[in-house]
């Protein structure tokens, strides 16, 4: 039997011993804190202690037979895309000459992205379920996955701005909520709508403005606002037709127009560095934006300074 260990809590050290025994990946914690990883693998089965994070699974080829967890068993094979566990249970499984692709993401996104109000009495936001639960759920989630890797994680231009890396988790995280059934809540309460009141949308906006250079979630600006997520997510609707991360996006759009302004080519500024130094990590979408807002490409406000 083949033999593989591996204890650290060096994520960088844990990042290429994953690399040279299965694949290329890139992997961090999303925090300040050390992680530890621990690894063993005989032959292609073994026991998985609890990773902390949510750990999805894309199927290329071949098949993971034998996965269980707290009562559950199950078989996966080419195009699944699954949950393996809950972040803080041990699962197993049997690897049998399959391909396929790792995301792990931090719980705490799940919260930011479902907008829960922080005295929910629901708690933090859990998946309830390992699968998908339609194809077409996991379809989109593939693309997701893919469409982050693609377009985030291998673009060196984009993934070393915090703020581009910041939108691309938690669309992730949204593509996640939108996958698997969850807990989060999506009944209004009465608080909620009596928060829906223009008054709640001055300091939201002012809040929104001055910090958008930050990574920021619906969450975070209510609090700000001192109103609950539901209740300035229905203001935003009912008063400007729009919601507070799409007009975070505008606040966004004009700053990275401004730069664009200002910016000179030929000291090596170019659309996809502003872009992506405002949370805008895919171009194509960025241009699309751009040109919907101005009635012109980003490069050509580039170019004509």
């Amino acid at each position: 039997m083949e033999t593989l260990r591996f204890d650290s809590t060096d994520i960088e050290a844990t990042e290429e011993f994953l690399s040279q025994a299965y694949a290329q990946m890139r992997i961090g914690n999303g925090t300040t804190d050390s992680s530890r990883a621990r690894i063993r693998r005989d032959a292609m089965a073994g026991d998985v202690t609890p990773l902390g994070r949510i750990c999805l699974c894309v199927v290329h080829d071949g098949t993971i037979q034998d996965h269980g967890f707290a009562g559950v068993e199950d078989a996966f094979g080419p195009g699944d895309v699954v949950s393996f566990a809950p972040p803080e249970l041990p699962y197993q499984n049997r690897i049998c000459g399959a391909r396929y692709n790792i995301t792990m993401l931090d719980p705490a996104l799940l919260n930011q992205v479902a907008a829960t109000a922080p005295h929910a009495a629901a708690g933090p936001v859990r998946l309830t379920g390992h699968r998908p639960t339609s194809e077409g759920a996991a379809q989109h989630l593939r693309r997701t996955i893919v469409h982050v890797r693609e377009h985030v994680l291998h673009v060196p231009e984009v993934a070393a701005q915090p703020l581009a890396a910041a939108t691309a988790a938690q669309y992730l995280a949204g593509a996640v909520l939108a996958a698997f059934p969850h807990t989060a809540l999506t009944e209004p309460t009465a608080s909620d709508r009596r928060d829906a009141r223009p008054a709640s949308l001055r300091p939201a906006v002012a809040y929104m403005e001055e910090h958008a250079a930050e990574p920021l979630t619906v969450a975070g600006i209510a609090a700000a606002a001192h109103v609950t997520v539901r209740g300035l997510q229905y203001a935003f609707r009912c008063h400007l037709d729009t919601t507070p991360l799409a007009y975070l996006r505008r606040v966004r759009l004009s700053l990275a127009h401004q730069d664009l302004v200002g910016a000179d080519p030929s000291r090596g500024a170019t659309v996809t560095s502003v872009a992506a130094a405002w949370g805008f990590y895919h171009p194509g979408r960025f241009a699309a934006h751009y040109r919907a807002a101005y009635g012109y490409s980003p490069h050509r406000t580039l170019a004509g300074r």
